[in-house]
């Protein structure tokens, strides 16, 4: 993990793989079907990260040799929840990693003349309280779609709440760690700034309609 001025609650995965997969990711004549595949192949890599520390307990296995007390997971239940419809593109590589999680939904629309996100959808596991939650979205630029669904999952009872993106704004970061002090945040790296669209500049462009090919 990398060191970095916003605190010990945000992770940035600067691995060399998750490194180059985005640079290819960056370069708008990426194909639709290359994209993603790598946003799909990043969140697994990001994944890995965002779970190592998961409890750990053991149990008794025979190998072909013999019978060994070795590491299992403790069976920590969690959920990931893509913000729809771009998060859609992250859930095949963290079930690639955690099969056993279970997978919420929750849509946000924003409103044209406040900018303010409003959720439209949201459908969870019954047991979604007891579980680890795993937000996951391509980007993180002002942070207003992060947080709004932070605090969604928040007003249904759960407590340990992890933020995955791919590329993050140092808007989107200040606004979540402002708001949510507490929730872990793992992104792929941390970009320059926001242009007066709201785009993260060098970013990705819209990871929606490159992930879904509806440019």
């Amino acid at each position: 993990m990398k060191a970095n001025e916003f605190g010990e609650h945000v992770h940035i995965v600067d691995h060399p793989l998750v490194a180059h997969k985005l640079t290819i990711l960056r370069d708008k004549n990426t194909s639709v079907k290359d994209f993603r595949e790598l946003v799909s192949e990043i969140g697994m890599l990001i994944t890995y990260e965002a779970t190592r520390d998961l409890p750990m307990t053991t149990k008794l296995v025979e190998t072909p040799i013999c019978e060994a007390v070795e590491p299992t997971l403790a069976g920590k239940k969690i959920a990931v929840v893509p913000i729809l419809r771009a998060g859609l593109g992250l859930v095949d590589g963290v079930l690639r990693m955690v099969p056993s999680a279970r997978v919420g939904h929750i849509g946000m629309f924003r409103d044209e003349e406040t900018l303010e996100p409003h959720t439209y959808f949201c459908k969870m596991p019954k047991d979604i309280a007891e579980r680890e939650i795993m937000i996951v979205d391509p980007m993180l630029a002002t942070g207003g779609s992060a947080d709004a669904a932070i605090s969604e999952m928040k007003r249904r009872g759960c407590r340990n709440i992890k933020l995955m993106v791919l590329v993050a704004a140092p808007d989107g970061i200040r606004l979540i760690t402002k708001n949510h002090p507490e929730v872990e945040i793992y992104c792929g790296a941390v970009d320059d700034h926001l242009n007066e669209h709201g785009y993260i500049v060098p970013g990705l462009g819209d990871a929606g309609d490159r992930i879904f090919g509806t440019k």
